[in-house]
């Protein structure tokens, strides 16, 4: 059987498109769902014919209501794995522990540094010399679940915001549907804090893009 997949956007969804276009073995993209109606990505989901739905969150009294609500607009389609692919939305603590292990989400940093929002610029500033991105299963904690995989590319010494961040993104869009690949084929064991990663030719889950 195939695993249900649902993808959560906000916006564009380059993420989401990256997952859909790589047309994983295994996996059935149930749904894209968006907070807001206006995200661009729900009309390049139903262009393929992927159903897609709308919850805004601005019709909503708070937090909890929208979540029970999302939650329960998920679970109408019995999904394997939830994925987040540019949400803008901080999750509540029941939400995520309602799909504990099954709920994934991209941060533009290597994790645990460069947490929240920003990472780009303050990534710059630091000096760091690396910077990258992060596929992570989601926990109550902001950007703190166990890291599955990771992407990493210089900080170059004329890089602005934009042009590392459009760097980073190249490699998000590569991971991602690698990560979510590994999900499909039952290749991911959370062992605490840490996932081990079964995959043979992928157990280090570390790419590096050499060069600029």
């Amino acid at each position: 059987m195939p695993k249900n997949i649902v993808i959560l956007i906000s916006g564009r969804g380059s993420n989401m498109q990256s997952i859909v276009n790589a047309q994983i073995a295994g996996a059935q993209i149930a749904a894209v769902i968006s907070n807001r109606p206006d995200a661009a990505g729900l009309a390049w989901a139903a262009e393929r014919g992927i159903t897609t739905a709308v919850l805004d969150h601005k019709a909503f009294a708070g937090r909890d209501a929208f979540d029970a609500a999302l939650q329960n607009l998920i679970d109408g389609f019995a999904p394997d794995l939830v994925v987040l692919a540019g949400f803008m939305r901080i999750l509540t603590a029941d939400f995520v522990k309602h799909y504990v292990n099954r709920l994934i989400n991209v941060h533009p940093s290597l994790l645990p540094a460069f947490i929240g929002v920003n990472t780009h610029q303050r990534a710059i500033d630091e000096g760091v010399k690396l910077a990258g991105c992060t596929v992570h299963f989601v926990t109550a904690e902001l950007d703190s679940g166990p890291i599955i995989a990771q992407a990493a590319v210089p900080v170059l010494l004329d890089d602005t915001a934009d042009s590392l961040a459009q760097r980073i993104l190249q490699q998000e869009h590569q991971l991602y549907p690698k990560v979510v690949q590994w999900f499909v084929a039952g290749q991911l064991e959370v062992q605490g804090s840490r996932v081990r990663v079964s995959a043979a030719n992928d157990a280090a889950a570390f790419l590096q893009a050499p060069g600029g």
